[in-house]
């Protein structure tokens, strides 16, 4: 039985291994390839183990990136920071108070919006964006930051894990407060949002990725480097003639270090939240 255990073991840890480089493999070539300097070598490389490898690290393909004036790079880092930060700071608090008022208050026509808000997460973005572009069109507010933030800031996925996360949470802390004379707004804000730093993290990953490679809509909406944010920049930059892959690299380890930023920052709450909610389930 041990050596059947350890066996199994060692069958686990190799897949484990397996499926961490082909995850991890496109990231090493794309680091790679942004440090390598000739052109007619990178392209020699792929498809090749000397795609992982750097011979002569260069810093020139980020020189190029950081001092082209025909495609800003900082900014449309600066427009995406600015976006995402806001459509994410600003939801966790509308999407925790609306998920609190779900989960904790009672009031007509609750189960109603509560199944409103379901519903909404399997309808895609794609089929709602030709009438909410009439609407933000006939407001005036095409080329412009607000564009990009207003409509996502209620997030029906984000209010559905806030909702289910203060299910789990014991009512007896607000009967608790209401004893001591505690409003729901308090309650809320001194109690239970202190208590979701798990969730929380969640929904700000969650939320982060799924803005920060946005690009159907940035495309309808914007008109000019301006106001674009960098997913489009990216696109753009990999649609010129003749491509130049170190320089693409180098732009997408540059667009990937703010994501990986705010992972690692968030890390240690979010496998609590996850880890949490495989013991519960």
């Amino acid at each position: 039985m041990a050596l059947r255990n350890r066996i199994k073991l060692i069958v686990q840890i190799i897949v484990m291994v397996l499926m961490a480089l082909v995850v991890l493999s496109p990231l090493a070539m794309m680091f790679a390839g942004s440090f390598k300097a000739d052109e007619f070598q990178i392209q020699l490389d792929m498809g090749g183990l000397r795609a992982f490898w750097v011979d002569s690290p260069s810093l020139e393909n980020y020189r190029q990136i950081l001092s082209d004036d025909q495609s800003p790079f900082l900014r449309f880092l600066f427009n995406s920071v600015l976006i995402v930060f806001s459509i994410v700071f600003i939801g966790i608090f509308v999407n925790s108070a609306c998920a609190y008022s779900l989960a904790r208050l009672q009031f007509k026509g609750q189960k109603l919006l509560l199944g409103s808000i379901i519903a909404l997460i399997i309808i895609p973005v794609e089929a709602l964006a030709v009438p909410l572009l009439l609407m933000v069109n006939k407001l005036g507010w095409i080329d412009s930051y607000h564009v990009q933030i207003v409509p996502f800031i209620a997030h029906p996925f984000s209010i559905f894990l806030f909702y289910q996360f203060f299910l789990q949470l014991p009512k007896e802390i607000d009967e608790a407060a209401v004893l001591d004379g505690a409003t729901p707004w308090y309650i809320y804000w001194k109690i239970v949002l202190p208590l979701s730093l798990p969730v929380i993290a969640t929904v700000a990953i969650l939320q982060s990725l799924e803005y920060w490679n946005s690009f159907l809509w940035p495309l309808m909406v914007t008109r000019g480097p301006e106001y674009r944010p960098i997913s489009l920049a990216l696109a753009q930059f990999f649609g010129l003639q003749p491509r130049y892959w170190g320089d693409i690299m180098a732009f997408s380890v540059l667009m990937s270090l703010p994501i990986l930023i705010i992972y690692f920052s968030f890390q240690r709450w979010f496998i609590q939240s996850v880890a949490g909610s495989a013991v519960k389930g």
